[in-house]
């Protein structure tokens, strides 16, 4: 919620969620302003496939639930769980194996 120029607030609790179509899952988007996006991501359930998702910005995640797997076309793969931060270049493709349920919060920039 935009509370004033530049000011934003939500909360992990919050039910403003909608349908993702780019990776699935569901999305909340706390803001998306001048190069910079960011919000939070859930799947509740398993997916049948691995995503596959060419960042188009660096994005850098923390794990709130779940675990996820990220393999990083021509790089390190990261094995990641609650509590652990990641941030990954502009243009890096990844392909994301999730246990369930799984959110995280993410910015885009």
């Amino acid at each position: 919620m935009k509370l004033g120029e530049g000011i934003y607030k939500s909360s992990l609790a919050t039910d403003d969620w909608r349908p993702d179509p780019e990776v699935g899952g569901e999305m909340h988007t706390l803001l998306s302003e001048d190069q910079i996006e960011a919000g939070l991501s859930r799947f509740a359930t398993a997916q049948s496939d691995p995503i596959e998702w060419t960042l188009p910005k660096r994005e850098t995640v923390l794990i709130l639930e779940g675990e996820a797997r990220i393999e990083i076309a021509g790089g390190p793969t990261l094995e990641l769980r609650a509590g652990d931060i990641a941030s990954m270049p502009k243009g890096a493709r990844t392909t994301w194996h999730l246990t369930t349920p799984f959110r995280e919060f993410w910015v885009l920039a």
